[in-house]
């Protein structure tokens, strides 16, 4: 079973948050799979991550680009395979948490500022709760760091 994090994010855009978050998991050689909700989402996402910070570079690719092997964050579509054989899979848009096998951990974000996002990501809780996977919730900061309740 994986391990699970809820991570309800309060004080900035949840690209912003996914931007810091696969910072770090890139730091520590982490390879990521990010799943969103449609095609549109996907290249915002692959825009947001090339623009978001002119001091970062955070290497990462999608279906558009060569080498999808290669890519240390692969960014799809719905229930995409992980062609980087990606250990981190995080979820954006409320995709459902489906196809967890083959990860170590997961990356569940969703907008607290967002009551249908809210509702929805305690529902996916249950679901997951029920299916015996380690579930852990962690609530943004006020610096956009995290920390884990309780």
């Amino acid at each position: 079973m994986a391990d699970v994090g809820f991570y309800h994010v309060t004080h900035q855009s949840p690209l912003a948050a996914l931007a810091r978050l696969m910072e770090k998991a890139h730091g520590q050689g982490l390879r990521a799979l990010v799943r969103v909700a449609a095609a549109a989402r996907v290249k915002e996402v692959d825009d947001y991550l090339w623009t978001h910070d002119p001091e970062s570079f955070l290497p990462h690719g999608t279906a558009r680009n060569e080498y999808p092997e290669l890519q240390p964050i692969y960014i799809a579509e719905g229930e995409a395979a992980a062609p980087n054989g990606a250990t981190l899979l995080v979820l954006l848009d409320n995709v459902t948490p489906t196809a967890l096998e083959g990860f170590d951990r997961v990356l569940y974000l969703f907008d607290g500022r967002d009551d249908d996002q809210v509702a929805m990501a305690r529902a996916h809780w249950r679901d997951l709760k029920a299916q015996g996977h380690i579930l852990k919730y962690w609530q943004q900061q006020d610096g956009g760091g995290w920390s884990q309740a309780a």
